[in-house]
Formats: structure tokens, sequence, C-alpha cells
């Protein structure tokens, strides 16, 4: 299967997840689970864009000066009481309510104060403008945020400003994970890692930390031993979760149980290895109806295969219409050859449209994935690269995402 399909196939299988209401506060970057219509204009009532003199134009002078009658002041926060008649003004300020008869708003520094309660509008550029009309931003009925819409700050302050208070959002999804493997410990056996003895499960650290910048909520399972009984015991953490995420343990080796284990408990395996590198033996199920996807334990490839499976499919159970990130075209600084014929991911930086790659692209080699802001995308065909070519690239954490897999 090629990358593309594989992720086509994942996500195919979820669905965004139930619905909750949130206060709005706690809302920030989720996605929302319904349609929100207006119960108001927005603004309210004409209002003043300029702290300064509500007028009539037809009352302004077309070469000179004009004299105004000043008749009341209304700051922000209260109502005019009076309209206005011919040759008067009211003092006003920004946001306040215009008067009855006002079509202008004259900036402050236009004017000057006369004597007897009395101002002089000595330009009139402004004749007609500073004005913001009831309903020019939203309309009463009018739909303002469809479902579908993720909430960043701009649409929390939009649904403030009508008063909607509790959004109805996807939940956040809980995602379980866990690495396997006897060689594998956490920190706190920190003198046998660093006498040589264990490895530390890095893996851990890098899912969770990848989870969270998903905006989701991950659920540490640990690290199983090699054994049927120890992966079983593990994974029975993952039940009322809402995808389960298991590093190593997904190969073809005598210790690699979790395919064995998934389908002996009745899960439905779905997918098995895929045409690219790093990371091949990616696996996809369904285990206890949990949906489930199992990253090879290679650091590097745990890291790419989460970048382009995992993470969309999070997205998709957030309520997200686009799960991918888009991909960019890059033009190549160095030379590069490749040995499998294989769709190679390239650990690359990206600046100013051109790549470079990090160095060494072993899969067990994190510091390349430290170093790069990109995925440099080699298609099978092209076994080594000149410099100048042209490729695409996947940028790490652009905003910009799109609704089929482009790599």
């Amino acid at each position: 299967m090629t990358p593309a399909e594989a992720a086509r196939l994942i996500i195919g299988h979820l669905l965004p997840g139930p619905a909750e209401r949130r206060p709005l506060r706690d809302a920030l970057d989720t996605v929302l689970a319904e349609d929100v219509a207006s119960p108001i204009d927005l603004p309210p009532w004409d209002n003043s864009a300029m702290d300064g003199y509500a007028v009539r134009s037809a009352d302004l002078s077309e070469a000179g000066d004009t004299e105004l009658a000043v008749i009341e002041t209304v700051p922000a926060g209260q109502f005019p009481s009076k309209a206005l008649g011919a040759l008067q003004a009211t003092r006003i300020f920004t946001g306040a309510p215009l008067p009855q008869g006002a079509d202008t708003v004259i900036r402050q520094e236009d004017t000057a104060p006369a004597s007897n309660g009395k101002v002089t509008i000595r330009n009139r550029r402004d004749a007609k403008k500073n004005v913001r009309r009831r309903g020019e931003d939203i309309r009463k009925d009018a739909l303002v945020l469809a479902a579908g819409t993720p909430l960043g700050p701009a649409q929390l302050g939009v649904l403030a400003s009508i008063a909607h208070d509790r959004p109805l959002v996807h939940r956040t999804p809980r995602v379980a994970f866990m690495g396997s493997g006897d060689e594998i410990v956490d920190l706190d056996r920190r003198d046998d890692i660093l006498a040589g003895r264990k490895i530390a499960t890095s893996n851990s650290y890098t899912l969770d930390a990848l989870i969270r910048r998903s905006n989701a909520a991950p659920v540490n399972l640990g690290v199983a031993r090699d054994s049927k009984e120890s992966l079983r015991e593990h994974l029975r953490g993952a039940r009322g979760c809402d995808l389960l995420v298991t590093t190593a343990g997904v190969s073809v080796g005598e210790h690699d149980l979790v395919r064995d284990v998934l389908q002996e408990s009745g899960g439905e395996l779905k997918l098995w290895r895929i045409a690219m590198r790093p990371g091949a033996p990616v696996g996809f199920g369904v285990m206890s109806d949990v949906p489930w996807i199992g990253l090879p334990g290679n650091p590097v490839s745990t890291m790419v295969t989460f970048e382009l499976f995992v993470r969309p499919a999070i997205r998709r159970l957030q309520g997200h219409a686009l799960p991918f990130r888009r991909i960019v075209t890059v033009t190549l600084r160095e030379p590069i050859t490749l040995g499998p014929k294989l769709r190679h991911y390239l650990r690359a930086i990206v600046e100013g449209g051109e790549a470079r790659l990090t160095g060494p692209q072993g899969s067990g080699i994190l510091t390349s994935m430290a170093l790069a802001n990109a995925l440099l995308i080699v298609p099978a065909d092209m076994p080594s690269v000149p410099a100048g070519a042209t490729l695409e690239a996947l940028i790490l954490d652009d905003p910009r995402h799109v609704a089929e897999p482009p790599f």
C-alpha cells in the first residue's frame, strides 16, 4: 500500500468523536459540532468609530469652518437622549450609539472648541464616515460559524460577541499509547540507561508530546515486556479511549507480538506494511472497538509515521474537515542517493524555498528530527536526485491543511 492509500484507509474508518457543550473559555482548539446563528445584529446599533462629534453632513460647509451647537455628550456605554437638528452636534466617544439624525462623526483633531457650548469643524474630510452601521458585521439569524469550524481566538471572540457562551464541540480525543520491548525502560532506571544495560523509552516522551501538540489527551500505558501476557495487560488500559497507538512489536521478528495479540484478542487487522522508508511496518486495525495504529519502534520512524498517519487520525476524531498537512514545492540544494526503491521521507530544513538534509538519515538518529522543520518527499522512482531538482516537502507545524493526503 502507498502512504496515501494507507492514510485514506485509516481516515475512512474513523468518525468525529461525540459532542459536548463547553464553557467558551475551555473551547480553544476544539471543533464546532453545530451551526451557530446570531440572535442579534452586531453592532446592535449605529455607533461611532472615533472620538469626536456626531453631526449631519448636510450642515458641513464646503469651504471654511462650520460652527455647531453641542447639545449633549455621549460616552461609550450610554445612549443619546436627543436627536440632532440643524447646525447641532453631539460630543461622542468610540463605541457610543449615534444620535438620531447623525450620519457623520468628525474626529476630534479636526475640531476646535468654541465659546458658549459650540464646536468649530475645521475639516469636512470625514463627511459620512466613521460610523459603524447596525448589523454591518453580523445580521440577526445569519449563520455565524458553521459546524466543522476550528475554534481559534478570533472564533471564540465572535461567539462571545453574540453571547454564545457554551458551544457544542467535538470532545477532545483520548489517545492511549505504549511501547514494548524487554530492553526498553523508563527514566526511573537512569543508572541502567547510562551504563548501557537498557535503552530509554524516548518514544514515550515523544508520543506524549506529539499527542499533546495535536490537541488530544494522552493516556500513557507504559512499556510492555516481550510477552503476550504483558502486552495484553497493558493493552487493557486502552479501553474507553478513542485511539490506541503502539510503538515497536509490529515488524517480523520473533519478539514482534503485537499483531498476534491483536488478532488473538478478536481484533480486526486492516493494514500491515506500507511502501515507504522510514516506517514500512505500520499496522492499523480495531481492538475491542478502539481503533489501533501500530508504529515502528525506531525513534525517527515513530515520528515520521505519527505525522503521516496518527496526527490526521486525531484531527479526524476532533471533527476537522481538513486532516492532512499540505505539501510545498522546494528546490534541492544538494544531491541525494538512496537505496531501495521506496518512497522516502527525509528529514530536512526548508528555507526560502530551498531544502537541505539535516545530516545522516538513519531511522535511529533522532537528532535528524530535532533539527528538521520538514519532511522531504522523494518518490520511489528517483533512487538519486541531483542538486537543483524540484521535490515536494511536508512542512512540520504548518497550520494549513488539506482534505486529501498529498504525500
